[in-house]
């Protein structure tokens, strides 16, 4: 979408085409689904645990409009599907979602169907692996790989230590996550817009770090894009819902996360 200026429908369409998503559904491929699970597996090999069954934070990118790559564009800003998982206070978050990342950030040059993933370890620091995660080529030899280790009979230990030697650990609360957001509003060009939405970001306890208003005139409207202060996922889904019932709030606010390192 980036690079075409396409709508997301017309870039999936090529895609499908190319055999970088699911031909007939790619359902998957659009909600998160597919890098959560990747996101699960990578979880239990870094930190010696049993694949979590937890309910995850997952957003996917099907709601991704070209308007807020240009927006993103203009604030320096690139949007990428990340699939994060640590440790919180020895606790587990994995958490899949969109997020607005500088144009300096290393991910944020990741382009086309490479994939990458970044590994912090301490005291070892950072280490990125980086390739080819989609299309005939990475699949087949990936298939491969699986088929030729179980013909070898390397499966007893695919996690490297047996099953019941795995531990088990708790949660991160999902409500507690803290981070900074991207709104994206288009509301109806009238008097009184600003200081009603200003109204529900102050009752969910949320501050505006940065506001961009651009009307359009001729249709009577005007897009609203805002981001915010750091704060907790639980006052943000507050704040999309309260925002959703208002009535000069035209069409489904548009929201990632966003990473200001």
């Amino acid at each position: 979408m980036e690079s075409s200026q396409d709508s997301f429908s017309n870039v999936l369409k090529r895609a499908q085409l190319l055999g970088y998503a699911e031909p007939r559904n790619p359902k998957f491929d659009l909600n998160g689904q597919d890098s959560l699970s990747k996101v699960r597996i990578l979880s239990a090999l870094a930190f010696n645990k049993k694949i979590s069954k937890n309910n995850c934070l997952m957003d996917g990118i099907e709601g991704i409009e070209i308007e807020d790559i240009r927006i993103a564009n203009k604030l320096n800003y690139k949007i990428k599907l990340l699939g994060i998982t640590e440790i919180i206070n020895n606790k587990l978050f994995e958490r899949v979602h969109p997020t607005l990342i500088k144009k300096s950030n290393y991910i944020a040059n990741i382009n086309g169907v490479m994939n990458a993933i970044i590994i912090d370890g301490k005291p070892v620091g950072q280490t990125i692996l980086q390739g080819e995660g989609a299309g005939p080529g990475p699949t087949s030899s990936a298939l491969m790989s699986d088929l030729l280790s179980v013909l070898r009979g390397n499966i007893k230990y695919p996690f490297g230590s047996p099953y019941n030697k795995r531990k088990k650990i708790s949660f991160f609360d999902i409500n507690q996550y803290l981070n900074s957001f991207y709104l994206r509003l288009e509301v109806k060009d009238k008097r009184g817009v600003l200081s009603s939405i200003s109204k529900i970001f102050a009752k969910n306890k949320i501050s505006i770090k940065n506001l961009i208003q651009n009307p359009d005139k001729k249709n009577k409207k005007s897009s609203v894009t805002i981001i915010t202060h750091e704060n907790s996922e639980k006052n943000y889904r507050n704040l999309i819902k309260n925002l959703s019932s208002n009535k000069f709030i035209i069409k489904k606010t548009n929201f990632y996360k966003n990473r200001e390192e």
